[in-house]
């Protein structure tokens, strides 16, 4: 049986609650720092603006040799201006639980993002963990990084 693979990554931003829960609780921000090589675009006709429990955004993404996938994922939980939770339903890993924590901090907000994820296929997942998904894991929230201070700056 593969392994649960665990990531987390900590920004902090020199922007407003408010604001850093505004854009990051639009689903359609993704797309915005989400690496084009990716191919990720948002399918769903009728996911709302806002994040909120219950909640089914579908995506079609390229992650591997420009091979599209599709993948659904649901809202779990929210608490509006604090985090929210997706949990895939559907697609390419045998779990993705993707928690995005904000918190207010000195000079503007702290982001949390927690991952927990697995790879289907038995011991083939985990040596496919090892050669490129998370290498892969990590490239994306590196640019995501990048591209969030890029649009807003660091503290």
């Amino acid at each position: 049986m593969s392994k649960v693979y665990s990531f987390k990554t900590v920004q902090r931003i020199p922007i407003s609650m408010e604001a850093a829960w505004d854009f990051f609780s639009d689903p359609a921000n993704l797309q915005k720092i989400t690496p084009d090589t990716m191919g990720f675009r948002i399918i769903s006709q009728h996911h709302g603006e806002r994040m909120y429990a219950g909640q089914l955004i579908e995506y079609r993404v390229s992650p591997v040799l420009g091979i599209p996938v599709y993948w659904m994922t649901e809202i779990t939980h929210v608490e509006a201006g604090r985090y929210f939770v997706d949990e895939q339903r559907y697609g390419p890993y045998g779990l993705w639980h993707h928690q995005h924590h904000f918190k207010p901090v000195e000079g503007g907000v702290e982001m949390t993002d927690i991952v927990h994820y697995k790879i289907p296929f038995w011991f083939l997942g985990d040596i496919a963990n090892s050669l490129f998904v998370g290498k892969r894991l990590a490239q994306i929230f590196e640019y995501r990084k990048r591209k969030v201070e890029e649009m807003f700056g660091n503290v």
